[in-house]
């Protein structure tokens, strides 16, 4: 429950889970004292250790990860529309960590 409460103040329980992980980790907690099934004990330490690394990251490791994803579909539109110079976008860092910012922060 402490490591569910830090992932939700950090933002990482909805970037980084899946709707169906985050149910496996409510039930879990809600119905089980202790785990005695191998198959939930997997996949509740793959579900933890994927939060853990995504709590490790910097706020600007992150915002560049998700700026870079961004900042790809931009290109692609706006070539799309026939700006050619958009491909220099991809590369700029200020850029995607501009827009990795502004994600993270909405």
């Amino acid at each position: 429950m402490k490591f569910k409460s830090r992932a939700r103040k950090n933002g990482a329980w909805y970037e980084t889970l899946s709707r169906t992980e985050r149910a496996i980790i409510d039930l879990t907690i809600k119905c089980v004292e202790k785990i005695r099934s191998p198959t939930l004990a997997k996949t509740i330490t793959r579900i933890i250790g994927k939060l853990a690394e995504t709590l490790q990251k910097t706020f600007i490791e992150r915002a560049q990860e998700i700026g870079t994803e961004i900042s790809k579909r931009i290109v692609e539109i706006a070539q799309e529309w026939g700006n050619k110079k958009s491909s220099e976008w991809e590369t700029d860092d200020d850029f995607i960590k501009f827009l990795g910012v502004t994600a993270l922060n909405t």
